[in-house]
């Protein structure tokens, strides 16, 4: 199959309401017999085909009944209410896996959803500090998340580690920190201290793109 010609590269601040490191990275059950979270996507660039995307924000809130390779998921897009037509369009193409191998991210992801809320357009406030294990985003009454480092349990330091899945669809390496995190409404949720990934990725038709080392890898 052809594709739209397009790339996005990302900051990314996810959570959800697993134990810190997440069974699902492992391929192991979740922590909880739901899954939920919220998360959130900063493009610093992009195309689809003429169509420029540098900029823009992304957030979501969702929750699967059970393990998300089981499905029956429900997401709730949060759009940058900056976004022209044609450039929600493209998102949707793009997050929604219209024009991704099947095998790959965000198709991955999309076959997994059964419910799919009517898209909210909003301001999309947003910050990442992978260096620093930091970040946070928030769409006003709607939802919202703050990360931090995870603490030791004995001395309270930070306590710095990430993963490195070698064949991951998501990313290639993340940070992992501690969130306290909600959202309002349909899928009301509330959390603290509960697993966090602030990571950096590039995408396109065929998935993740490797383009460049992984900068904790030099803190």
């Amino acid at each position: 199959m052809a594709y739209v010609d397009w790339k996005i590269r990302t900051k990314q601040v996810g959570t959800c309401n697993c134990d810190y490191g997440c069974p699902c990275e492992f391929n192991a059950p979740p922590t909880n017999p739901t899954c939920e979270g919220v998360m959130a996507l900063e493009i610093t660039e992009g195309w689809f085909g003429d169509i420029r995307l540098d900029g823009l924000r992304v957030a979501g809130v969702y929750r699967w009944p059970g393990p998300v390779h089981e499905g029956k998921g429900t997401w709730w897009s949060i759009v940058d209410k900056a976004a022209t037509e044609e450039q929600i369009d493209a998102l949707f193409k793009i997050l929604g896996g219209q024009e991704q191998e099947p095998n790959t991210g965000f198709a991955i992801y999309a076959s997994t959803i059964e419910h799919e809320p009517d898209p909210l357009f909003a301001d999309i406030e947003f910050e990442w500090d992978l260096e620093g294990r930091r970040g946070r985003f928030v769409v006003t009454d709607v939802m919202g998340a703050d990360v931090e480092p995870i603490r030791n349990p004995v001395t309270g330091k930070p306590h710095f580690i990430a993963i490195h899945p070698h064949d991951g669809f998501e990313f290639r390496e993340a940070e992992m920190a501690s969130a306290n995190f909600w959202s309002k409404g349909d899928l009301e949720q509330r959390y603290s201290n509960r697993f966090a990934a602030i990571t950096h990725a590039t995408y396109g038709p065929y998935g993740i793109i490797a383009e460049e080392s992984h900068p904790a890898a030099n803190i």
